[in-house]
């Protein structure tokens, strides 16, 4: 693979659909190559806008402003970042052999919604997963949990993230509610749910999994240590590495994670989420890129989940080696606001062995993630108490605009 001179005739060009934190690191990481990056979300000044050799701000469900885009800038990579993307436009894109979507068009329509991944881990490759069904009217839902799924079960958006649109319903008092909230809370309106059965599990992890090219040019399969998890309504508050599997069920999991990306295909990162209980393992679902989850790995490893996908993708060798023990826990915002400042942020890395990386998201919502502690220790219990504590001290606060 050549690099060229970012900003020449000769560079390396990648487009990233998606600028947000994970968009964020990517750039960073890209960069360290040499490569221009050109980053794109649907608002002005998402985190990846600032470090970008340039960004544009358009709605990239539109397939017409998505090729529009691909003609002016003419990457050499497409990587899309989040799942609300027009997928028919870069398989178009694809097909025309413009360049190359990461880690191909097939994925991205794949993956965002749930309806196409969990079609295929279970239908087509046989993966142990919860009962599901989808459902598009309410009478459908109903009888598909009295006749298949049961109680309690989840009720989701089939294509949403960060648990947008997700409730967990213990009866038919609650469906109602349920059915209208993932109907109006999805990241795009599909006309169609899932509904999931509860797993009664011991603990959920994310298996980082790596498809990259060895020194022959043939594509091999990497995992990283695996990486525990706790998630509050869907989304990710906490994640540690290593989290402690019996060895059969690493085994089992690392099994299922090869033959879903297999199947995917493509050069890069893969986040494939499981449930865990003793040797059980059940497939969740698979993101075809850098895991929110995995933002821990910014400490643990030496190439982080952000290196490695873009090694993976430039054809470089990687290593999924973990180097230190330790966990992340998010920074929430308990406001709404477009003028905030941070607080607490020198107590916070006054804590042995601890960081933070605060996203730079131009406003505040309640609940938004604007920032990340990192923390490493000798064990997981230690690292997550450090993270947590860093994360507790550190205000969000609406400041006052400064004189221009």
């Amino acid at each position: 693979m050549k690099i060229g001179t970012p900003l020449s005739n000769t560079a390396t060009k990648v487009l990233l659909l998606g600028s947000g934190e994970l968009g964020k690191e990517l750039t960073i990481s890209l960069q360290r190559y040499g490569v221009e990056v050109i980053a794109v979300d649907r608002y002005s000044n998402a985190p990846a806008h600032a470090l970008a050799h340039r960004s544009y701000t358009i709605d990239m469900t539109d397939g017409n402003a998505i090729k529009k885009l691909v003609k002016k800038e003419r990457p050499d990579f497409i990587i899309p970042e989040i799942e609300a993307i027009a997928t028919d436009a870069l398989a178009d894109i694809e097909a025309q052999g413009q360049c190359t979507v990461v880690p191909n068009a097939r994925a991205v329509q794949l993956t965002m919604n749930r309806e196409g991944i969990r079609t295929l881990a279970a239908e087509t490759l046989g993966l142990a997963t919860s009962k599901y069904a989808f459902a598009t009217s309410f009478k459908e839902l109903k009888t598909a949990i009295d006749q298949t799924v049961g109680y309690p079960c989840f009720i989701k958006p089939t294509m949403s993230s960060s648990g947008k649109g997700q409730s967990i319903v213990k009866d038919e008092t609650a469906l109602k509610k349920a059915w209208q909230l993932a109907n109006s809370k999805g990241r795009a309106a599909t006309g169609k749910v899932i509904a999931e059965s509860k797993i009664n599990f011991d603990f959920e992890i994310t298996l980082l999994t790596v498809r990259a090219l060895n020194k022959d040019g043939k594509v091999t399969t990497h995992f990283c240590e695996p990486i525990g998890h706790r998630q509050e309504q869907g989304d990710y508050r906490e994640s540690w590495q290593p989290q402690l599997m019996r060895p059969k069920a690493i085994k089992e999991a690392q099994c299922m994670a090869k033959k879903v990306t297999d199947n995917i295909g493509g050069l890069g990162v893969f986040g494939v989420e499981f449930f865990i209980k003793k040797n059980k393992v059940w497939f969740s679902e698979v993101s075809p890129r850098p895991h929110d989850t995995g933002l821990v790995t910014l400490l643990t490893q030496r190439q982080s989940e952000f290196d490695l996908h873009v090694r993976a993708i430039l054809g470089f060798p990687v290593s999924t080696k973990l180097e230190a023990t330790g966990a992340s826990a998010v920074i929430l915002s308990e406001i709404n606001a477009h003028n905030i400042a941070y607080k607490g942020i020198e107590d916070a890395l006054n804590i042995p062995k601890t960081e933070i990386r605060l996203f730079g998201k131009p406003k505040a919502l309640i609940s938004r993630r604007m920032g990340v502690t990192l923390s490493i220790a000798k064990s997981t219990d230690k690292a997550r108490n450090k993270a947590l504590k860093a994360a507790n001290l550190i205000q969000i606060i609406k400041d006052k605009k400064r004189n221009t």
